[in-house]
């Protein structure tokens, strides 16, 4: 078992926590929980209990969007052909979809588009604009992409082609002179909130475009409307809450931060998730072996009809869009077309829906096959090979691994070795393309900036990004990226760490403590599912080996009387003899488990350490 660092959090105020606890009648662990995700005062915390649409930002606040819902308007009202334009991926399908399917009401003259990522790469293709320009296209609405495309723009202008940019990648010193660019990440940009997705900057376009035509804004108080406005206002939030869905699966499938106006939309979308998905998603969940549960919103199961034989029954969380939806919608891509995953989340045909998730799944099915074995592959050559011995990063070359699985494979190997890393294959043109993937507070976009003039292309974020290079400057991009991670991290950032939120004990795991916990959700970055840590416990006696090396056991503490609590340990099977006899702290999470009709608190341990 790896060695890892526990790091407790303390990057909050004593006082504050005291005052957040008092107010609130809470005990100090769930005020310091609070505080650390930044709520700090009672209406903070009002808001982060109780969602409401009404706390997403109004989207006129966004740079260039008076501009963009001008030209949208312009376009509808000559019957312009519209092309909506999106990246491969699962945010950038979802994108095209949500903005697709609002505007196809309006403007039946309009057609989507998604690159290929074999033979287009990522962004804005020459290929894309000039099928745009074969079919007559007059305005393109690009989606998760485009923030670095200038040179496409300006071709695209001379065929009279207009764009509009939504993305929310990092841009670079100048953007494209398109007629509108909407990206929050701009030095100049007021919009309030940095971290929508792609699919977020879509829902954001559509919510303008509605609020407009409604003549009635989400951010409007209703004591201030009058009843005919406040009834147009509510009609609003049900048109707008059919789209977040999809944006909820963007959230959770880019990994972007799930607190403030993602955490809303996510919390939102996520309800629609579990009483009313749209065809696709249902379609697709199927082959998760989830029979979904309606949520708290009025609706109830038919409790006559009982989940099919080998599935289970849920309410979808994050996590499940992240494990069960997100990769199936993005193996199309990386298989196949994307296009097939822009229909899939657009029909509401139920028979096309699973015919085309049935398609999907077997993409992903062969997406596990080839990334397994590039995977496999990689490993190899990091642990024979002299040449990485000693090296702080890693960065792998083979022509034959495939170009929609070299993201996954870079992650794997993250997890295994904890070192930034870079997995390339031959891409288009000639040049060799890859995904980076960092570890700790590692800047891998910053690095590749600091390379940019060994690359061809580059772009993304802190912790992951594409790049493509030329063949002969491979050695000296190996070289100098090598240095840049030698340069900016130390010692102790090359062991892998845990964040732990708070050090409790088992007693202080009580029904309001857990109930309260519970209303955290939606998890995901920047509220991310609480871990703590309980020290001086010891087995009840029964630890045992189950599944896949997996440790079950049942920890007791020797400090305090409590009950002891199940406990399960993924992968560490190996620590089974010294469990039996010595002494021991936890680092977990606390979770339901479900088993047999039976429900309990069980302890998802992410490491444990002997006490000497």
């Amino acid at each position: 078992m790896k060695e890892k660092r526990w790091i407790i959090r303390e990057d909050y105020d004593l006082e504050t926590v005291e005052k957040l606890a008092a107010s609130l009648g809470v005990d100090k662990n769930i005020a310091t929980l609070l505080v650390e995700r930044g709520v700090t005062t009672f209406e903070e915390a009002r808001r982060f209990f109780r969602p409401g649409l009404d706390q997403i930002h109004d989207p006129f606040l966004m740079k260039g969007m008076k501009e963009a819902i001008a030209r949208i308007n312009e376009a509808i009202r000559r019957q312009e052909r519209i092309m909506v334009y999106g990246d491969y991926d699962v945010d950038g399908t979802s994108a095209v979809a949500l903005v697709y399917s609002y505007l196809q009401e309006l403007n039946p003259n309009i057609d989507f588009y998604i690159p290929d990522r074999e033979r287009e790469g990522y962004g804005i293709s020459q290929q894309g604009v000039d099928y745009a320009r074969e079919t007559d296209v007059k305005l393109v609405i690009a989606l998760d992409c485009g923030i670095k495309a200038m040179e496409m723009v300006d071709y695209a202008k001379q065929f009279g082609i207009d764009f509009i940019i939504g993305d929310h990648h990092l841009p670079g010193d100048e953007v494209p002179k398109a007629v509108a660019v909407l990206d929050p990440k701009q030095v100049d940009c007021p919009y309030p909130y940095k971290e929508l997705s792609g699919c977020g900057i879509g829902f954001k376009i559509v919510e303008a475009h509605l609020e407009q035509r409604m003549g009635v804004r989400l951010c409007d108080l209703p004591e201030q409307l009058d009843q005919h406005r406040q009834q147009r206002q509510e009609e609003l939030k049900l048109r707008l809450l059919k789209y977040l869905d999809l944006v909820a699966v963007s959230i959770a499938s880019d990994i972007v931060p799930i607190m403030g106006e993602n955490r809303v939309l996510a919390f939102f979308g996520l309800r629609v998730l579990n009483t009313k998905p749209r065809a696709g998603i249902e379609a697709i969940l199927k082959y998760g072996h989830v029979d979904r549960r309606k949520a708290d919103s009025g609706e109830q199961a038919d409790q006559a009809e009982k989940p099919k034989a080998g599935y289970f029954e849920k309410e979808l969380t994050i996590t499940d869009l992240v494990f069960l939806i997100g990769p199936r919608i993005n193996a199309a891509g990386r298989i196949r077309s994307a296009f097939d995953s822009v229909r899939l989340m657009l029909t509401d045909d139920p028979n096309i829906a699973r015919r085309l998730a049935e398609d999907i799944n077997s993409y992903n099915m062969e997406r596990k096959e080839l990334d397994t074995a590039a995977t496999e592959e990689a490993k190899r050559r990091i642990d024979h090979d002299p040449f990485y011995q000693g090296r702080q990063s890693l960065v792998l070359f083979d022509e034959h691994w495939h170009r929609g699985v070299v993201g996954i494979v870079a992650s794997r190997i993250v997890e295994a070795y904890y070192k930034p890393t870079i997995v390339f294959t031959r891409g288009s043109d000639d040049l060799i393309t890859g995904s980076a993937r960092s570890v700790g507070e590692f800047d891998v976009h910053e690095a590749l900036e600091k390379c940019a003039d060994l690359l061809e292309h580059f772009g993304g974020h802190k912790c992951a990004a594409g790049v493509s290079l030329r063949q002969e400057n491979m050695r000296a991009f190996v070289d100098r990226f090598e240095q840049l991670v030698r340069d900016g991290m130390g010692a102790e950032e090359t062991i892998p760490e845990i964040e732990i939120d708070a050090e409790i004990g088992f007693s202080q795991i009580t029904p309001k403590f857990l109930r309260i916990l519970k209303q955290f959700a939606p998890f995901g970055p920047d509220n991310n599912v609480p871990v703590f840590v309980t020290r001086e416990l010891v087995d009840t006696g029964n630890a045992r080996v189950v599944g896949l090396n997996h440790l079950k056991f049942n920890a007791i503490p020797l400090t305090e009387r409590s009950a002891p609590y199940p406990a399960i340990a993924f992968q560490m099977g190996e620590c089974l003899q010294r469990m039996r006899t010595d002494r021991f702290d936890l680092c977990y999470q606390l979770e339901e488990n479900y088993w047999r009709g039976r429900t309990e608190i069980q302890l998802n341990v992410k490491d444990l350490k002997f006490v000497d």
